[in-house]
């Protein structure tokens, strides 16, 4: 396959803090699909008129931006998918100045200005991906992912386009994760729209219907593929852990009322409470 490259700098509004948003796309990264190679983060793209390859490298004031592509009308919408996974297009100092009138919240926003949520290309790629990180560590979720690739990834270049579509049976899962895989794979194809342009009310309340689909893994999709910016995890350990040392509630009910002080930024209040622990998704590395 033929690829055309094209290069462009990536404005975005200062502050950026590279680190939760690098390293988290760095440390989920699909085998395959997504490489972190000589201060460059590159994957595969899955376009309008064919397919191609993007690779991101963060400067102080821009993100350094290379697409190689299979068809140059793909050009735009390769740039916009770019913008949306780094979460360029968002005003930081409002996201901060509303996350900091919490007490507790401004010294995490105070350490780290203009923290963005790492988002996805592909929201029906990603919602796979979620599924199949359900119940695991972060590096067994990247082998399931990379052994899907490995049997049904479509080349492009020297790496390969996520499947979405393949038998749930050949996953080495428990079979209630091939149910709820199958089930996503059912609504994807009877339209399930994963996309930022998504009506989000009605995505949430189509995932939750799925079987398996609790509300952890519904706001993650919520969160990274359709650019919720008030999505939150108030059942997700590393949150929960982030809370006690803070001395914030720890049950669900109690942490989703404390969070009503973070609206409507409560996706990037997960970014900050994640980054209060010593985790590879919150660093790039050296």
């Amino acid at each position: 396959m033929q690829l055309e490259t094209f290069s462009e700098r990536l404005s975005f509004q200062a502050p950026l803090c590279p680190d939760n948003l690098f390293g988290h796309l760095i440390a989920t990264a699909v085998p395959g699909v997504e490489e972190w190679r000589d201060g460059v983060y590159r994957r595969t793209l899955r376009l309008p008129f064919g397919c191609g390859i993007a690779a991101l490298r963060p400067m102080p004031d821009h993100v350094a931006c290379t697409v190689e592509l299979s068809d140059a009308r793909d050009l735009a919408t390769a740039l916009d998918l770019c913008r949306f996974l780094l979460d360029l297009d968002v005003d930081p100092e409002a996201v901060d100045a509303g996350l900091s009138a919490d007490p507790v919240m401004a010294p995490l926003v105070a350490a780290a200005p203009g923290r963005r949520v790492p988002r996805t290309v592909d929201g029906a790629e990603f919602a796979i991906r979620a599924v199949l990180g359900q119940q695991v560590s972060t590096k067994a979720a990247r082998t399931h992912a990379g052994r899907l690739v490995a049997a049904s990834g479509v080349p492009v270049g020297d790496l390969f386009l996520f499947p979405l579509e393949f038998d749930p049976a050949v996953l080495a899962v428990p079979e209630s994760r091939r149910r709820t895989m199958a089930a996503l794979l059912d609504a994807l194809q009877s339209g399930l729209d994963l996309s930022p342009r998504a009506d989000r009310a009605e995505t949430r309340s189509w995932l939750l219907s799925l079987p398996g689909f609790g509300p952890w893994t519904v706001e993650t999709i919520l969160m990274r593929a359709l650019g919720d910016p008030d999505a939150f995890l108030p059942t997700d350990l590393g949150i929960k852990l982030a809370a006690e040392a803070l001395g914030l509630p720890t049950t669900p009910a109690a942490l989703v009322r404390r969070s009503e002080v973070w609206r409507p930024w409560r996706s990037y209040a997960v970014q900050h409470l994640w980054a209060t622990g010593d985790h590879e998704v919150n660093r790039i590395p050296a």
